[in-house]
Protein backbone atom coordinates (compact mmCIF):
# COMPACT_ATOMS: atom_id res chain seq x y z
CA UNK A 1 0.00 0.00 0.00
CA UNK A 2 0.94 3.64 -1.15
CA UNK A 3 2.08 5.69 2.43
CA UNK A 4 0.35 9.29 1.20
CA UNK A 5 2.83 12.57 2.48
CA UNK A 6 1.32 15.27 3.31
CA UNK A 7 3.04 18.56 1.75
CA UNK A 8 4.49 19.83 4.58
CA UNK A 9 6.05 15.95 4.77
CA UNK A 10 7.57 16.33 1.49
CA UNK A 11 8.85 19.91 1.76
CA UNK A 12 10.66 18.93 4.86
CA UNK A 13 12.07 15.73 2.86
CA UNK A 14 12.94 17.82 0.13
CA UNK A 15 14.57 20.17 2.27
CA UNK A 16 16.87 17.32 3.63
CA UNK A 17 18.00 15.69 0.48
CA UNK A 18 19.33 19.67 -0.67
CA UNK A 19 21.24 19.72 2.85
CA UNK A 20 22.05 16.67 2.32
CA UNK A 21 23.55 16.91 -1.61
CA UNK A 22 24.88 20.57 -0.38
CA UNK A 23 26.92 19.15 2.66
CA UNK A 24 28.41 15.99 0.23
CA UNK A 25 29.10 18.65 -2.91
CA UNK A 26 31.30 21.11 -0.61
CA UNK A 27 33.52 17.70 -0.53
CA UNK A 28 34.35 17.99 -4.41
CA UNK A 29 37.10 20.73 -5.25
CA UNK A 30 37.77 23.08 -8.51
CA UNK A 31 41.85 23.96 -8.03
CA UNK A 32 43.32 24.65 -11.45
CA UNK A 33 47.10 23.84 -9.21
CA UNK A 34 45.47 20.14 -8.73
CA UNK A 35 44.67 17.19 -11.58
CA UNK A 36 44.60 20.65 -14.10
CA UNK A 37 41.38 22.02 -12.52
CA UNK A 38 39.36 18.66 -13.10
CA UNK A 39 37.11 18.31 -10.12
CA UNK A 40 38.49 16.08 -7.11
CA UNK A 41 37.84 15.04 -3.48
CA UNK A 42 38.77 17.58 -0.84
CA UNK A 43 41.80 19.05 -3.11
CA UNK A 44 43.38 15.95 -3.44
CA UNK A 45 44.39 13.90 -6.62
CA UNK A 46 41.52 11.45 -6.57
CA UNK A 47 39.36 12.79 -9.42
CA UNK A 48 35.06 12.77 -9.73
CA UNK A 49 35.83 11.29 -12.95
CA UNK A 50 38.42 8.30 -11.98
CA UNK A 51 35.72 7.18 -9.16
CA UNK A 52 32.69 7.56 -11.43
CA UNK A 53 34.36 5.01 -13.32
CA UNK A 54 34.91 2.55 -10.97
CA UNK A 55 31.57 2.59 -10.15
CA UNK A 56 30.45 2.34 -13.55
CA UNK A 57 32.88 -1.05 -14.07
CA UNK A 58 31.04 -2.52 -11.03
CA UNK A 59 33.03 -1.49 -7.89
CA UNK A 60 31.15 -1.21 -4.77
CA UNK A 61 31.65 1.75 -2.56
CA UNK A 62 33.18 -0.61 -0.24
CA UNK A 63 35.48 -1.86 -2.95
CA UNK A 64 36.70 2.10 -3.07
CA UNK A 65 37.04 2.87 -0.06
CA UNK A 66 39.58 -0.14 0.68
CA UNK A 67 41.47 0.18 -2.12
CA UNK A 68 41.73 4.15 -1.37
CA UNK A 69 41.90 4.77 2.41
CA UNK A 70 41.78 8.05 2.52
CA UNK A 71 38.13 8.16 0.31
CA UNK A 72 35.46 8.06 2.52
CA UNK A 73 31.62 6.95 1.53
CA UNK A 74 30.71 10.01 1.56
CA UNK A 75 33.31 10.90 -0.89
CA UNK A 76 32.07 8.21 -2.91
CA UNK A 77 28.84 9.94 -2.58
CA UNK A 78 29.63 13.51 -2.97
CA UNK A 79 31.13 12.12 -6.55
CA UNK A 80 27.77 10.82 -7.81
CA UNK A 81 25.61 13.98 -6.27
CA UNK A 82 28.47 16.34 -8.81
CA UNK A 83 27.81 14.12 -11.53
CA UNK A 84 23.90 14.60 -10.96
CA UNK A 85 24.01 18.11 -10.47
CA UNK A 86 26.05 18.64 -13.85
CA UNK A 87 23.71 16.75 -15.73
CA UNK A 88 20.70 18.43 -14.54
CA UNK A 89 22.96 21.74 -15.65
CA UNK A 90 24.12 20.31 -19.20
CA UNK A 91 21.29 18.07 -19.81
CA UNK A 92 21.76 15.51 -22.13
CA UNK A 93 21.31 15.83 -26.35
CA UNK A 94 20.97 12.30 -28.32
CA UNK A 95 23.26 11.46 -30.46
CA UNK A 96 22.66 10.48 -34.19
CA UNK A 97 23.54 7.24 -34.96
Amino acid sequence: MIQKSSGFELIKQKTYFSTMNTNLLSRITINPSVCHGKPTIRNTRHMVESILEYLAGGDSVANITRAFPDITEEDVLACIAYANVVMKMKGTTPQAA
